[in-house]
């Protein structure tokens, strides 16, 4: 039975919406009218998601914090013996944003209509990607759905923590970065003028030190805004520029070879293909398959296009360990996880180690960053405000000289 997302007024003028299912949207606005509601929009859920070319950009999208929530009550209620179908109005129901409940409604309605689990998600990529649709497909047809919802819901808050710690790696130190930027703007704007105006009258050459603060403050109040325009606007072209592929994956490949981005970028992909690959093996999909999806899962697009290059090595008859090995941005550590892997048989259980490994690593790398780089931003903001102090200063104490020569 087809699910409906629904508009519509109450008896004292207010606007309701939610979702119903029936077998047409007639039916919907006779249950709406039953309720003493007067309905004003009926739409088929699905409908938008699996009829048009475009359902990929006007498919509904959601967090990683809903993506994790989700998935562990749906693997939840599948493990407690509760049909997939019940499981998924359940989990609609307890969804508090409409957009989410309505796209689980939707996915329910084309599992009662025969799909299956992983045919229905698929209408919905920006929500459920590769990876999840292709778990889901070979939880399905291995029979161990339950299982394999728990490792997705695993991966999903897992994925939630790297994404966290990458944001609070980035905007932390803007955040700290824009805020002493403002106060030296500040100053030099309006403190500085205003005190260096008083040794107008002077007759006694300023020192340089002086001169030169005197001369920042003018450049920062005539050119300061024009200046901030132009960072805008150079900042626009850039992002439009790297939407090319060509220059795109010429950018990605340069971020690789930079001395501290490029090091945690490679932790990151890296990590995150290790761990897509061992939750992909451990759920029966097959390892070329693990590998296509494991390097669609990377954000750089220059690592893309490695893993590719290894997956064909691996059909043609090579090791996974010497097809990633040729790549050169694995780590050794890895590596060497991966031949132990293969050799005993144990390659999913030494993929999620190296990916382990690569976490932790990773964690430890930008937690270090961030203890160094508050010190670092302190020194700098008391050298900058030293030198405005003793900009000003200086004249002061050569006038009160002169005086009492």
């Amino acid at each position: 039975m087809p699910a409906y997302a629904y508009k519509a007024l109450d008896s004292k003028g207010k606007n309701s919406s939610g979702v119903l299912e029936g077998d047409n949207a007639r039916q919907i606005r006779a249950q709406l009218r039953e309720q003493s509601l007067i309905p004003l929009e009926v739409e088929q859920v699905a409908e938008k998601a699996s009829t048009s070319k475009v359902k990929t950009f006007f498919s509904p999208s959601i967090s990683a914090t809903e993506l994790a929530l989700l998935t562990r009550q749906l693997a939840t209620l599948i493990e407690a013996s509760l049909p997939i179908e019940e499981a998924l109005l359940a989990v609609a129901e307890q969804s508090e944003k409409n957009r989410t409940k309505n796209m689980m409604m939707a996915v329910r309605s084309k599992v009662v209509e025969g799909h299956s689990l992983a045919a229905a998600l698929n209408d919905f990529p920006k929500a459920f990607d590769t990876l999840f649709t292709a778990m889901v497909a070979a939880g399905e047809k291995s029979g161990h759905l339950d299982a394999v919802l728990v490792r997705l819901a695993d991966y999903a808050e897992r994925r939630h923590q790297t994404q966290s710690l990458i944001t609070q790696a980035l905007v932390y130190p803007i955040l700290m970065t824009l805020v002493a930027l403002g106060v030296v703007v500040m100053l030099l704007t309006s403190v500085v003028p205003e005190i260096v105006g008083q040794f107008d009258n002077m007759e006694q050459a300023l020192p340089t030190v002086t001169q030169v603060l005197i001369a920042i403050s003018d450049a920062v109040r005539d050119y300061g805004i024009v200046a901030a325009i132009l960072l805008v606007i150079t900042f626009f072209v850039i992002a439009k520029l790297l939407k090319n592929p060509k220059l795109a994956l010429k950018w990605h490949k340069r971020i690789l070879t930079l001395p501290f981005i490029g090091r945690l970028s490679r932790g990151t992909n890296t990590a995150r293909f290790a761990r897509t690959l061992s939750i992909l093996t451990s759920s029966s999909v097959p390892l070329l398959e693990s590998m296509k999806i494991g390097g669609n899962v990377l954000k750089n697009r220059h690592l893309q296009n490695l893993v590719k290059t290894a997956s064909e090595r691996v059909k043609e008859g090579s090791s996974l360990r010497a097809a990633l090995e040729q790549t050169k941005v694995f780590p050794p550590m890895m590596m060497h996880m991966i031949a132990s892997g293969e050799r005993s048989g144990e390659l999913t259980q030494m993929l999620a180690r190296a990916a382990e490994n690569q976490e932790r690593e990773f964690e430890s790398t930008i937690n270090m960053s961030l203890k160094v780089f508050e010190p670092i931003l302190i020194i700098t903001m008391a050298v900058v405000v030293l030198f405005i102090v003793l900009a000003i200063i200086l004249p002061i104490l050569e006038l009160n000289n002169l005086a009492g020569i």
